[in-house]
Formats: C-alpha cells, structure tokens, sequence
C-alpha cells in the first residue's frame, strides 16, 4: 500500500461545566458551583494545543466544535480571547464551520449576536423537547417558551445555519407527543435537526432509576413516523441520527463519520491523528477532571496506535452510519489497508442482508441501520 496521506482535520474543544448535570448524561460535564475560572480555563487549552502542534504541522483546520458541558456559559470576550489563540497557533480555513453549543436555558439574544460577531457561525441548540413535562422529568434547565425563543433568537442574531437537538423515546412518551415535538421542532426552520432515540447510559442516574420508558414497538412507531416527517419537511437523513436541509450538513461531524482526523482539546476530549511519515493513526486523549486539566502542563491521560487489527472496526463505526454510505476507495486511502483485509466480512455482511453495493460505494440496507450494532460486529476480526 501507498504511504497513508492525512485526510481533513478538524478540531473538537471540549467545555466541561454545565449549569446542572442532567440525569441522562454521560459526557464529561460537571455542574457549576463556583463561577469557573474563564482565564485559567482559556490559558489551559491554548496550551494544550501547543502540545499538539507538532502532530498536525502546516495542516489547515476545516472545521472547529465547542461541544459540552454548556459552552454557550462562556462569555463572548472569553470566546473571543480563545478564537484569538486559536487562530494565532493554526492555519483555519476562512470559510471554516466554528459550531457552538447552547442551552436554551443559559443563552440569549444579545449572547448569541454576540457569539456570532466573534466567530461562531453555527449553533447546536440543546432543545431535546417541547413538551413541559419532558423537560422537567429529562431534568433540563428550560421550558418549552425558552426552547422556541433559542430557535427564534438564532434567526434573529443571523445564524443561517444552526442545529436543534431532538430525543425521542422519553419517559411516558407516547407517539402524538414525539411527532408534536418533531412538528414544533420543523417550524422553527432550523437548517439542521439531530433527532435520536433517548438511552439509558452507564454511570447516569437513569441508569442507576431507571424511568419507564416507551416500549419498543412505540419507540419503533415514533422513530418511523419522525423520520417520515422529517422528510417530508425536507430534511434529508444522511447520517443515523442527523437531518439537514440540502447543503446544510454538519462539516465537523461528516468529517468524523468519512473517518478524518481531529485534534481533540479540553478536559477528556479525544483525537485521533495521521501521521504521514509513519503512515501510522493515533488516538489521544486528555485528563477528564477540569480542575486537575487547568492545573496540569502534561494534558495527556492516554495514547494509543490504532493496529492493523483495530483498524476495520473503528472505520465502520463511523462510516457504516451514514445511509448513503461510502466510496469504497475511501477505506484504504483512510487506514492504509487493502479491501482484502475486509472481503470476507463485507460477503458476510451482504448475505445477511445487512449491507449492499452501489456504483462504487458501500451502504448499509435499512435493516443494516436498523441492526447497526449487528452489521459492526462482522468487522471486530473481520479475516
């Protein structure tokens, strides 16, 4: 095989504080108790991307994520102080996708113009639901007047691209209260809409009190009828859980799922990196606990090279969730591998129905997205 060309590189910055934890979560985020330390926080993650600068030299960065955590708790100076020193230590592409994520319940008008003067050109909005009862038992810090003014204030600060994040399978959730959700959700006009299935996570307090939750015919009803809604508003499916309007994808997200690379920063933020001269891939990530993140020089709690082995698997993660799925040269301008190494799997995969070939590509069927966790097993040791 041809030395390993790196692909697209985006960059993930990870905010860890929330206002309060919500009991589904399972991302790194800590509620405030004291007001966070803005200025060490800053200074900690420009310093950690110095770090890493000498795995990505002379590479532009095409896109930027300020995922949490509630981002959208920085103020806009201290926004713009990281922006700043982002932009002074890497080569960002002018027309980059730089996406924020807000909470309705700790966002704003004047914050959100404010947002956008220094940089942010795309917003993520945490709605998860319109309905009163939905949001106090997800435990989310919003009612259904401050979700529809978020949307309704994104349009008004200028944001011609944004998200709205929408759960489906709630507690007690029945199918007219999903499809009210997905019909408010429509209205707003955003140009793109995460719509995906609520799961009881490890380590949450759902987990440990569990809510009763839709059965699975139910959820199966809500997911279809949303998806049909969906479509019919024009917002195309092209990836398991996103919808977008024509030409509005998620850049950074797309980038993950076509397995590209990205730097990660923050607390517990995870990257993986091509090397060219080595043609080899590789894993990052750093310290989870913020306070431990701001007061360390040394970020990094872990680092791994992804193997010959390793490699089938991690790339169908990613690739196999978008229902148009892949060009099949991507697979070996991505790992380094042959097609060779994953024959047998895909003929595996394809006699089960679970897979099917275009004009050069690769894309799982309905009932492959349907049993992703079942098509993915086929590439753990795909020989």
């Amino acid at each position: 095989m041809p030395p390993l060309i790196p692909p697209p590189l985006g960059l993930y910055i990870h905010y860890p504080w929330c206002v309060r934890k919500c009991p589904y979560c399972d991302f790194n985020s800590h509620a405030v108790k004291d007001e966070p330390a803005e200025r060490a926080y800053i200074q900690a993650l420009l310093a950690d991307l110095e770090q890493e600068l000498p795995t990505i030299w002379g590479r532009k960065i095409h896109s930027l994520f300020i995922g949490g955590g509630t981002p959208s708790l920085l103020s806009p100076r201290a926004l713009d102080d990281l922006l700043c020193g982002l932009r002074a230590r890497l080569n960002i592409a002018p027309q980059a996708e730089i996406t924020l994520e807000a909470n309705p319940g700790a966002s704003d008008m004047a914050r959100f113009q404010e947002f956008r003067a220094v940089g942010v050109n795309r917003l993520s909005i945490g709605i998860q639901s319109f309905d009163v009862d939905a949001l106090q038992k997800l435990g989310r810090i919003h009612d259904r007047k401050q979700a529809i003014s978020a949307a309704e204030h994104a349009h008004a600060a200028g944001f011609d691209n944004f998200n709205l994040d929408l759960m489906f399978g709630l507690p007690k959730q029945t199918l007219i209260q999903a499809l009210s959700d997905v019909d408010m959700a429509i209205a707003l006009e955003p140009t793109h809409i995460s719509y995906y299935q609520l799961t009881l996570e490890p380590n949450t307090l759902f987990y440990r009190q569990p809510p009763i939750l839709p059965n699975d015919d139910t959820i199966a009803d809500i997911q279809e009828r949303g998806i049909q809604r969906l479509a019919e508003a024009g917002y195309q499916r092209y990836e398991i859980s996103a919808y977008s309007r024509p030409d509005k994808h998620c850049n950074h997200n797309l980038n993950y799922w076509t397995f590209g690379d990205y730097l990660g920063i923050g607390p517990g933020a995870h990257g993986k990196i091509t090397d060219g001269a080595s043609s080899t891939i590789h894993r990052r990530w750093k310290h989870k606990h913020p306070e431990r993140y701001i007061n360390t020089r040394d970020f990094i709690a872990g680092k791994q090279e992804l193997t010959t082995q390793d490699l089938p698997l991690e790339f169908m993660m990613n690739a196999l969730r978008l229902p148009a799925g892949f060009q099949t040269r991507l697979f070996s301008e991505r790992t380094g591998l042959p097609w060779e190494n994953i024959q047998n799997a895909v003929d595996a995969a394809q006699a089960a129905e679970l897979l099917e070939f275009g004009q050069d590509t690769l894309k799982p069927t309905d009932r492959g997205l349907q049993f992703l966790n079942n098509l993915l097993d086929y590439f753990i040791d795909p020989h």
